[in-house]
Order: structure tokens, then sequence, then C-alpha cells
């Protein structure tokens, strides 16, 4: 075993933390004990997790936190078979299945499961400083913290709490997720980051309840980012900052924009000629191949310096660059003709009376394929129809673009990673 070393000053170890129940601060959270490493630590709640971080950040432990749920039998398996220490962490309780296989420790790594949402999660190394992209020296504010332990997202937002001065945290736990944000004005959070998906629900549950958190930052992540929730959170926040980022586990923090529009301006590409710069330089370089996202970034996973093709299609709409979703499901083919999965998606909630959507293809005669959707209504603005919508988006699409099936859902779904399957 190599020697464990403090992998970084806890700047913040006096901040508040207000987690199940109790408000302490990082430096007074409950201990765990003494954690072998390797060690998978596994959760189910957020204060579990974060005192697994503050053991990692004093002693070095190579570490991977994430919540029961997301890891199952099979992975728990493969873990013990890489050399993890799988740690089932529930309060005071704590069980330690042995790795099953011994190997040298890699003192300060922190590792990362992708959200699986094209396939199964893997494992993406990095460390606490790679983790820390905000460096800069912030406001005193309190976040909100609704991600699920052990994302990049959970990540980015501990890790401003933990390195950074007078930057509270306020935990958020999955069945406390409808009703945050009285949890969120009874703490004076500040601050929240969450999906796209996440600020749907909330507005679409208590726009009242939601306009009377204190919020003068507001960020969005994780999925793709339409001018139609950018406008509705203008609205019910007109003072407050409002930015959305484009992060990944494997490519990190590497797309901000804060001037309240959909997409990243055009000019940001750089050319293939520029991707071999300075690598220490701290600005990402942002170029697109054949529709897809390509991105060199100062703060990826291990292994993955140099490009890295995203699997994310981009469109040109203007002077701006937009991401529409996955390459390899957002385009649909339809007799021939092409058309985006999140172009139409976002022409559907561009409309007042819908709150969400999701658009796919579905087989059809003839043509092969034809655009399907499934919706849910706003329901302060009255009853719409699938013909409503076919109107709508006949008027701003092609024909082939235009759905042809609209399913009405009662609610928005959401995954445990605060996404839905769009």
């Amino acid at each position: 075993m190599t020697a464990r070393r403090r992998t970084t000053a806890l700047i913040g170890d006096d901040n508040t933390v207000v987690a199940g129940g109790r408000t302490v601060t990082w430096r007074t959270l409950h201990k765990l004990p003494q954690l072998p490493s390797p060690a998978a630590v596994l959760v189910d709640n957020g204060a579990d997790a974060l005192a697994a971080v503050r053991h990692h950040a004093v002693h070095g432990t190579e570490l991977l936190v994430a919540t029961t749920s997301r890891v199952d039998l099979s992975m728990r398996e493969e873990l013990g078979e890489s050399g993890f220490a799988v740690v089932i962490a529930k309060d005071d309780e704590h069980s330690v299945d042995p790795a099953n296989l011994k190997r040298v420790e890699e003192s300060g790594r922190v590792w990362l499961l992708t959200s699986g949402s094209t396939g199964r999660p893997t494992r993406v190394g990095h460390t606490l400083e790679s983790l820390t992209t905000v460096t800069n020296q912030q406001r005193p504010r309190t976040w909100l913290l609704p991600y699920s332990p052990g994302t990049y997202a959970w990540w980015q937002v501990v890790t401003i709490s933990l390195t950074q001065a007078d930057q509270g945290l306020v935990v958020v736990e999955p069945s406390e997720l409808e009703t945050w944000p009285l949890i969120a004005a009874e703490h004076g959070v500040t601050a929240a980051s969450g999906t796209p998906t996440f600020w749907r629900q909330t507005i679409y549950r208590d726009t009242d309840a939601l306009a009377k958190v204190p919020l003068e930052q507001i960020t969005l992540g994780g999925e793709p980012v339409d001018q139609a929730i950018l406008d509705r959170l203008r609205e019910i926040f007109p003072q407050a900052r409002i930015s959305w980022i484009y992060a990944s586990s494997e490519v990190g923090a590497s797309i901000v924009v804060h001037d309240g529009q959909a997409g990243f301006p055009r000019e940001w590409l750089d050319g293939d000629g520029n991707r071999d710069r300075d690598p220490e330089s701290e600005r990402p370089v942002l170029a697109v191949e054949k529709d897809e996202l390509v991105i060199t970034s100062p703060h990826h996973g291990a292994g993955l310096d140099g490009a890295v093709r995203t699997g994310d299609r981009v469109e040109f709409v203007g002077d701006r660059v937009l991401i529409t979703g996955r390459l390899d499901s957002d385009e649909i083919n339809v007799g021939g003709s092409k058309v985006s999965a999140g172009v139409v998606r976002n022409v559907l909630m561009g409309h007042p009376g819908v709150a969400w959507a999701r658009v796919f293809p579905r087989k059809a005669p003839l043509v092969g394929r034809m655009v399907a959707a499934e919706v849910v209504a706003n329901p302060a603005l009255g009853p719409i129809t699938d013909a409503d919508l076919v109107q709508w988006c006949s008027n701003r699409l092609p024909d082939y673009g235009v759905p042809r099936r609209i399913k009405f859902l009662d609610e928005i779904p959401q995954k445990e990673t605060l996404k839905s399957d769009v």
C-alpha cells in the first residue's frame, strides 16, 4: 500500500452543512471508521456520502462513492474483482466486503460512475484537484445539493463547499425532492444547480414555492438546455444569474454560459490546428466533427487527455451552437429526410402549454419511421390537445419533423440522476 496523503487544503472545513435534519459543518460531520483503500463506499443518504469525501480529503484513500441503488450486486462483484473493498455505509452502521483482488492503491484517486444513460455505468478516474473547477474566490452562498451522491454534478457542488470559504450546503434527499423549495427557503439557499428536468418538475409542482427561495445563482446542466426553460427561470428570478454548464465525467466542466441563451457562441469553436496548443491552458478546446461535439479539456478524467469525442450531437442556429442530444439517438430518419429529435423537442417545449416533452422515432408504414412524442401539459394554462401541438409544430418545422403521435403523461418522469430519458 502506498503512503497516504492529505489531498487538499480544507478551506471550507467550517462551512455549514445541512443534512439528514442536522446542521453541522464539514469539520463536525460524523466520522467514518478508517476506510480500506481502495474503497467503494455505497450510501443511502447525503450525510454519509459527505463523510466519505472528507475522509478522502484528509487521508487520501482511493475512493468511489455512489448510492446503493446505483450499484447492483453484479457491479459490486465487479468492483471487488477490481480491487475495491465494498463498504455499505448506513448512519452509524457499516459493513465491509473485502476486495477479491489485492493491488496497490492509487493514493488521492477518486472514481466516478458515469450516468449509464447509454449503457452500463463505467468508472472514470479523477482527483479532488481535477474535480475542483471553481477556483476563483466566490461571494458567500448557500448551495442546494439535490444530485445523487458520486455523480459528476454532485462532486462539482461538493468541491465548491469543501475548497471555498463561506459556501454552505443544504442536502436534499430523494424523498425531499417534491418539497425542496420549502427546505431551501427555510435554510436561506441562494444558489442551486439542477438538470433542466429538475427545474421543470419544480415549476410544474409549485411555482409559487420556488419563487420564495432567495436564489441569486441558478445553474442548469446534465441534459440539453433549451431556451424555454431559461426564459421561464428568468421570469421567476429576474435578478438571478442563470448559467448552464456542459460537463461530463470524461471531460469535466467544459462549457459555461451566462448570457441567458441556449447553446454557446459559434466563435468559441476552435479549429483543428489549435488542438495542440499549451496543454496547461485552463480553456477547453471545442470543435465539431460530423455534427459531434469534440472537446480537449484540462479537467478530463484519467487517461482522457487530448481530443475526446463526446457522443453529443450539435446543430448550428445562427451564431449559436446548440447541443441537441446523443448522436446515436437524436437523429430521426423519416423516409430519407432527417430531423433532430432535440430540435423537435425544443419546439414542443416552446409552446406555453407544454411543461415537458420527449421526442423519439416510431415505426411507420411507407416511410419506415415517423416522429412521436410524449408530453406533460402545463396545468396552469388549461387543456391542450394533440391537434394544438401538431399545428404549433407545423408552423415551425418541416412536414417530416412534425410529431404524428403524441401521448400525454400525468407527470414529468425523472431518474435518480435528476434526468429524464431524453
